[in-house]
Parts: C-alpha cells; sequence; structure tokens
C-alpha cells in the first residue's frame, strides 16, 4: 500500500508542476497583455484626441483610479507630490509653521506654531492672507497657497496680510525654517500621581518623544500612574507602535505579528529592550480617529492585559502599507498584509477584498466575528476596531455649535477678542464669565442659519403624508408644529452655553497659549480624563482581572 501512494504521488507531481508553470505563465500574460493595451490606449488618447492634453495629469489621474479600486492607503506620490510623503513619515518640512484654512472665502492663518518662523515674526491667528512674494492670491486654492509658502530653509517669503483693526495691510518678511511638528504635543501632570501623554502621530521620533515625556514624568515630577491619549490618531509607522509598547511589557514579548502574500511579510515583531515602565499603571485614551498603529499600540496593550483602554470603539484599520520607490522620484504606497495582535485577532473593519457595486464597501458582517481571549481570559472580538473596556459618554455637538463653527462665528469672534486684550490668565483660570453676553449680541449680528435633527424629521413628515395625501386639511397644524420648533437663535444661545462657552474659551486661549495652552484648557474638562482618574481610583485591577466590568 506504501508503494502504491509513493508511485501515485510520483504520477501526481509532474501534473502538479505542468499546473502551477500554467498558471504562472497565464498570469504573466494578463499582466503583458494588458500593459500593452494600456501603453497603446494612452498613446491614441495624446495623439488624437481633439483637445490638447496633459500627458502627466492624464496619467495621474488613470493610476489613481485604478488605485481608487483596491483601497484608500494604497497611494501614488508624484515628484511633485515627496514632500507630503516626507512629512507624513518625518513630521518635517521647510516652511514658515502655521496652519492655514479658508475663512469667509479667504485664505487665512489659522494657526501659526510656537516657536517657529510665522509666530516669531508676528503673523498672527485671524490674518487673511492677500499675497505672497507680491502674488495676488486670487483664484488660488489652499493647496496652491501652501506650496507658495513652503520652501527650502534659510529662503524668505514676503507675506501680505489684512488683519482686523488695521487700515491698511501689513507686510512680513519671513524666514522659512526646518519645521517639526511634534509627535507629543503636551505632557505634564494631572495630580500629584497622574501623569498625561498625548500622542497625535507616529513619525520616525513618536517612541522617542513618548520616552522623554514618560522619563520626565516619573523621575523629575513623581509619576505613580499614567494616562496615554491616543484620541484622534490616526496612525502612522509601525516600527514606532512597536517600540512604545515595548516601553510597558517584557523583552521577547510578542506585540503585533503580520500576514500578507509574500513570505517576506509573514513576520513577527516582539520587544526587543528591556520595559522602561514595567510595573506603571497605565490607561490608554481611545476614540473613532484613533487607527492603524495606535490601534496596535491600544490592542496590543489590552491583548496583554498590559492596560485599561478607555473611550470610545477605534476607527478599524488593520492593513499595512510599505513605501516603493519608483522610476523618476516617484514612490507607491500599498497595502501589502494584515496585522495581528497578541490574541490573534485582526481588527480591519471594512472588507476591500468584496465590493458592491452599489453600496461600495460593506464591513465584515456580524456572522464572521470572532472571539479571541486576552492573557487574563478576558473576551475581545476581532473586525470592529478596538472596543474599549470603559465605554464614555460623548456629548454631541448641539445644532447651533455647528452652525457658530461652520460660519467661522466663533473663530472669528477669538480674533476681535484678541484685538482688544492683551493677556488673558492662564488656560486653567481663564473664564469668559459676563463677556458670553457680548458674544451673544456678536454672534446675533451675524447673518448664520442652522438645521436641527427636529426639522429633518418634520420635513420627511411633511413629504410622506403628501405622497399618502394626510397633508390636505393639515396644513396649519404642520404649520403651527413647524414654527414651533424652527431654531431659534437667542434661545439656543443660552440653551446650549455650557457647550459654546467651553468652544469659544478653548479659541480664545490658543490664541495666547496656543496649541498646548489649548490642550490644558481641555484637559481641565474631559470626561476621558476623569473616567480614567476614577478608573485608577477604584477599578483598575479589576478590569484588568476581568472581575469588573
Amino acid at each position: 500500500m506504501k508503494n502504491l501512494r509513493h508511485k501515485l504521488l510520483l504520477l501526481a507531481l509532474p501534473v502538479a508542476v505542468l499546473f502551477t508553470a500554467f498558471t504562472a505563465a497565464d498570469e504573466y500574460f494578463e499582466i503583458s497583455k494588458n500593459l500593452e493595451i494600456f501603453t497603446n490606449l494612452y498613446k491614441e488618447l495624446n495623439i488624437y484626441y481633439v483637445d490638447e492634453t496633459e500627458p502627466g495629469s492624464l496619467m495621474k489621474e488613470g493610476i489613481d483610479a485604478m488605485l481608487k479600486s483596491l483601497d484608500p492607503y494604497t497611494v501614488y506620490y508624484p515628484e511633485s507630490k515627496i514632500e507630503d510623503y516626507q512629512f507624513m513619515t518625518t513630521g518635517q518640512y521647510g516652511g514658515i509653521g502655521a496652519l492655514i484654512n479658508t475663512v469667509d472665502g479667504k485664505i487665512t492663518i489659522v494657526e501659526p506654531y510656537k516657536g517657529y518662523a510665522a509666530q516669531t515674526a508676528g503673523l498672527k491667528a485671524g490674518d487673511a492672507v492677500l499675497s505672497i512674494d507680491g502674488k495676488v492670491l486670487d483664484g488660488k486654492n489652499q493647496d496652491e497657497i501652501s506650496e507658495l509658502l513652503k520652501g527650502q530653509p534659510g529662503t524668505f517669503v514676503k507675506i501680505a496680510v489684512e488683519r482686523e483693526g488695521e487700515n491698511a495691510p501689513i507686510v512680513f518678511d519671513v524666514e522659512r525654517q526646518e519645521v517639526k511638528i511634534p509627535d507629543v504635543p503636551y505632557y505634564g501632570m494631572l495630580d500629584e500621581q497622574t501623569g498625561y501623554v498625548q500622542l497625535r502621530s507616529f513619525t520616525k521620533t513618536a517612541s522617542m518623544e513618548v520616552r522623554k515625556a514618560i522619563v520626565e514624568l516619573r523621575d523629575q515630577k513623581g509619576m505613580t500612574q499614567l494616562i496615554f491619549d491616543l484620541r484622534g490618531n490616526g496612525g502612522g509607522l509601525l516600527r514606532e507602535a512597536v517600540n512604545i509598547v515595548n516601553f510597558f511589557v517584557p523583552k521577547g514579548e510578542e506585540i503585533v505579528s503580520t500576514r500578507g502574500k509574500i513570505d517576506e511579510w509573514n513576520k513577527k515583531h516582539v520587544a526587543l529592550d528591556e520595559p522602561l515602565a514595567a510595573n506603571l499603571p497605565l490607561i490608554v485614551l481611545v476614540d473613532q480617529g484613533s487607527a492603524s498603529a495606535s490601534e496596535i499600540v491600544s490592542g496590543a496593550l489590552q491583548d496583554l492585559d498590559r492596560a485599561v483602554v478607555v473611550g470610545k470603539t477605534t476607527f478599524g484599520k488593520g492593513l499595512v502599507q510599505q513605501t516603493k520607490d519608483l522610476s523618476y522620484n516617484t514612490k507607491l504606497k500599498l497595502t501589502v498584509a494584515k496585522y495581528y495582535i497578541p490574541s490573534g485577532r485582526c481588527i480591519q473593519k471594512l472588507d476591500y477584498s468584496h465590493r458592491d457595486a452599489i453600496n461600495g464597501v460593506d464591513a465584515v458582517p456580524d456572522s464572521l466575528i470572532k472571539p479571541f481571549k486576552t492573557a487574563n481570559g478576558r473576551t475581545v472580538y476581532d473586525g470592529r476596531g478596538i472596543t474599549p473596556d470603559v465605554d464614555v459618554e460623548q456629548e454631541e455637538l448641539s445644532n447651533i455649535l455647528n452652525g457658530l463653527l461652520s460660519n467661522n462665528i466663533i473663530f472669528k469672534y477669538a480674533t476681535s477678542y484678541a484685538q482688544k486684550h492683551q493677556e488673558i490668565p492662564e488656560p486653567e483660570k481663564f473664564d469668559l464669565g459676563t463677556q458670553y453676553d457680548d458674544f451673544v449680541q456678536y454672534a446675533m449680528s451675524k447673518d448664520f442659519s442652522y438645521n436641527t435633527g427636529t426639522e429633518a424629521i418634520l420635513k420627511e413628515l411633511k413629504q410622506m403624508a403628501e405622497a399618502e395625501r394626510y397633508y390636505q386639511g393639515a396644513e396649519e397644524a404642520f404649520a403651527n408644529l413647524e414654527a414651533s420648533i424652527s431654531p431659534e437663535r437667542s434661545r439656543d444661545l443660552v440653551k446650549f452655553r455650557e457647550q459654546i462657552e467651553y468652544t469659544l474659551e478653548e479659541e480664545i486661549i490658543s490664541r495666547y497659549y496656543y496649541q498646548e495652552g489649548a490642550i490644558r484648557y481641555a484637559l481641565a474638562n474631559d470626561p476621558f480624563v476623569a473616567e480614567a482618574i476614577d478608573i485608577f481610583k477604584n477599578r483598575y485591577s479589576g478590569i484588568l482581572a476581568g472581575t469588573d466590568k
């Protein structure tokens, strides 16, 4: 019997080899055939199309459309956009160090970065840019203007701005410099025991900045427990995520593994060093904006029962990208693998391999969601991002606040306030107080509108009543109901004062104390942070042991 199986195997081998050869040959033929078709089509378009074409733009459109059919993380970077790629991985660029945006149709400085060229030269939030190096900006979009402001460090750029309270434009001669957006914009002590570190991105310096913050808070400030904030952090470099987890887990511990189509991407990433803070009680804050590397950090620490995760369910990006150098100084960032955290789960939420022509990309169906176990035996799930151990309720923005923000009312009032007040108290002590009444008068003098969810439902009800012929005879009732629920600005400015005032105070504080000041102010009123401190006091060990839900 053994000899018979051996002979059958020998007979089957040539067939298997032949099948594999045919499969590979067919695949190479398909690639070659379609490349030839694409080349011929591209040539014919450029030669014979009725209007002049721009070959570079035409090719970029074709490449972008092709990559869009895969996933949003596979991206082509032409030579003109290489600086964008470098900024994404390093957080560095040559420029003036300011965030710009469109306010009332004008390109406006909305945040000069503290200590960088724009701020030291005297540019302020609210300055509307009129010209750059004598070039009037009419017709240019935000990206084009951003490119004009960027440049080689050491070069100068002349910026003319319009400033509230000034009768004539002000011209600034600003020397560009190397700008580095910090991965850790703020760290400090919340009380005598609790340290706080906020991480906004995972560039090449992320783990170095986190290490510096932890060491200083522990060794100089007496920190005995840490809140690590990853909210709004969209991720970045996988290696930096591994390094940061290594600060809290033993050497040799598996942190994340990757699995791809090619063997070289089947890797295990383990802690390579002795931990920096092996026993430090740790809470990680996350929300819907926490993605990718943020989910590796929070998910690995959760799976290893090394930290309590607090907040809202994360984005759900379990895909790994690698960058390939192409010809003519171009690059391709493409998805090469999925990552799996220590429990064995992949938290990728959207299934890009199965697209619906009508509905697009769907989430992994509930029927395919699988349970996994943490080191202590707690149940966690794949396919849905990182579900926090403790969920924190978030207050939704009121419709009037959304209206005030989208119409730049709060931004413009803060600009006016800063023009009239040379200084304000420390962020933790600032209180608008009766000045809020002045803001109400200011807002009421501006032309802005907003809709409510109740109005939207009433509109649908009215349309349905008309379609089903119930509306006739009920017009007066609908009109009365519509009048009673229509937004009333003066009423809502009082009703939602607490929420509006908080947002307004944060914007005003940023004019004097910049990003750090806004963070310090927000922390004093942060429900996520308050929940974390309460957990340290009462529930931390029980949650990790699985005895406290």
